[in-house]
């Protein structure tokens, strides 16, 4: 019988080496004659630059080069995959043009002979500005605020009214309502390795090595091909330990393409390192959502509709997926509920700060937040329990594949059963009692309830305009033997055992590669884990 991984622990391949300490992060891998990159960013959040001196950093000892936005003009954009009706895209570039519009705005590049050379040369560069006013607060944009890119007019990145169902229909059967302003704070990931580029660039056979901390390699490699203009077969993107990210390195930057650029132009390899304060600067913000929400519902605490009118921080420009975050809160709004009618009104505007992009779920936590709250304020409004509210909203078991107002299809479930179970291990009515003593004498007591459903399983085409895609090789080595179907051997037996997580043991005289294939094993080349 196979083996069941559902509910087992198991062994991660990358541990050994992590453990160990002899995993490799970007900063870890060394090359002769590296050249090392220190960016010139800017300190204010909206202005014109009128001038910028870099001579006395070009003199200085150990610099090899200082570009600074002329320099760099044929480098393409940074590139946006959200596609949505009537989207205005910034054309941001790798160092700032002619203006800066969020604080750290990379604005001149300085390539030494070391790290050290290269930041202290990055303080002799004079840059000159004119300040303009700056829009930081998202509703202040969308009304009226500080244009930050003037050929648009406004700073309204885009507007979308999502969901479906009846909504004026809901609100208008409901006997009653309650309304909240909810507000999703921005956030800096703070991964705990920065991010790290390194590229090399061999003129004679012209192609291009790039080692980055990205957590997309196959997507950096097609987008950094189109912004250096090579050939995407000549370009190769590396990653070692990426060191965190949860989606902040989901992402294609700047300075991948400009270290690319500059190995190019150089011949030597260029590294840089990214510093914890350039981190909290420059990598892409999370959430940055501020909105209100609706919900209609009988007096049994049946609800009938939601609707979720929000601002989204876009940020000064956008990142790789920056529009279509939103737009996955509206996906799960429904969350675990069964809510007739939906609408998600979300306005996306842009501020003078970072892009907002993917982190920790991507805009579907902000989606669990709202719907939760909204059925709390529900079971506040009707004084039930708030575990009974969901119970009773809750589509059963047999309604599945169920479909929800925002357009997805859950395809099995049983969330009643699930509270059941969740409340029974809590003892959630000792809870409630012991809550009840505690307010009694003074003390506030708090018990927060929760369900939460994700959106799994998304294809690589779900949030961008083209095609993606997924590959799968398996190789024969010249011996005659795969790497896939490897044992190891059992110290003082004349057994092997899986060198996979499973370790399922086999006698010498079986054939390994036939029951490999057969129980669905896949074991790791000459790894022995004894």
């Amino acid at each position: 019988m196979p083996n069941k991984y559902v509910g087992q622990p198991i062994k991660r391949t990358e541990d050994p080496r992590l453990i160990k300490g002899l995993a490799h992060y970007v900063d870890d891998i060394k090359l002769p004659d590296t050249l090392h990159v220190v960016f010139v960013r800017s300190v204010y959040a909206h202005a014109r630059i009128t001038s910028i001196d870099t001579a006395d950093a070009l003199a200085a000892p150990g610099v090899a080069a200082v570009y600074t936005g002329k320099d760099v003009a044929g480098i393409g954009p940074v590139p946006c995959a959200g596609a949505l009706p009537g989207l205005k895209v910034p054309d941001h570039r790798v160092l700032a043009q002619d203006k800066v519009y969020f604080v750290g705005h990379p604005i001149a590049a300085i390539v030494a002979t070391d790290r050290y050379a290269a930041k202290d040369a990055a303080d002799l560069v004079m840059v000159d500005y004119e300040d303009l006013p700056v829009v930081v607060d998202v509703e202040e944009a969308a009304n009226g605020g500080t244009v930050i890119h003037e050929s648009f007019g406004d700073n309204i990145a885009y507007k979308l009214t999502s969901g479906e169902g009846d909504i004026d229909a809901a609100f208008a059967s409901a006997d009653r309502t309650v309304k909240q302003r909810i507000l999703h704070t921005r956030l800096a990931p703070i991964a705990m390795e920065p991010r790290g580029v390194l590229a090399r660039y061999f003129p004679g056979e012209e192609e291009l090595t790039v080692w980055s901390s990205t957590q997309i390699p196959h997507l950096l490699r097609t987008q950094l091909a189109i912004m250096i203009g090579i050939p995407e077969n000549k370009l190769r993107v590396i990653t070692p330990e990426v060191g965190g990210g949860f989606g902040s390195k989901l992402n294609v930057y700047a300075e991948e393409a400009l270290l690319g650029w500059i190995s190019m132009q150089l011949g030597k390899p260029a590294k840089w390192i990214e510093t914890r304060r350039e981190n909290m600067q420059a990598t892409i913000h999370g959430r940055g959502q501020v909105g209100d929400i609706e919900v209609a519902f009988k007096n049994d605490g049946t609800l009938t509709g939601l609707r979720y009118s929000v601002f989204a921080d876009l940020g000064s420009y956008h990142q790789l997926l920056t529009p279509a975050i939103p737009t996955l809160t509206g996906l799960m709004l429904s969350g675990s509920y069964k809510i007739p009618a939906i609408q998600m009104n979300v306005t996306g505007c842009f501020t003078n700060k970072m892009a907002t992009d993917a982190y920790r779920g991507a805009g579907r936590p902000e989606a669990t937040y709202v719907v939760e709250r909204g059925l709390d304020l529900v079971a506040v409004d009707l004084n039930m329990d708030p575990a009974d509210v969901r119970r009773k909203n809750f589509p059963a078991a047999d309604e599945f594949p169920f479909h929800t107002a925002t357009g997805l299809d859950y395809d099995s479930g049983n969330y009643a059963a699930a509270l059941d179970k969740a409340q029974g291990i809590a003892n959630y009515a000792k809870l409630r009692e012991e809550q009840k003593a505690a307010r009694a004498e003074g003390r506030l007591v708090g018990i927060g309830i929760s369900t939460y459903v994700e959106i799994c399983a998304l294809g690589p085409s779900q949030a961008m305009p083209a095609g993606g895609w997924e590959s799968a090789t398996v190789r024969i080595e010249p011996k005659g033997d795969s790497p896939h179907w490897r044992f190891a051997p059992r110290p003082g037996s004349g057994n092997f055992v899986c060198a996979n997580c499973c370790r399922r043991t086999w006698r010498a005289s079986q054939r390994c590669h036939g029951n490999s294939r057969r129980y669905g094993h896949s074991p790791i080349r000459n790894r022995n884990l004894w």
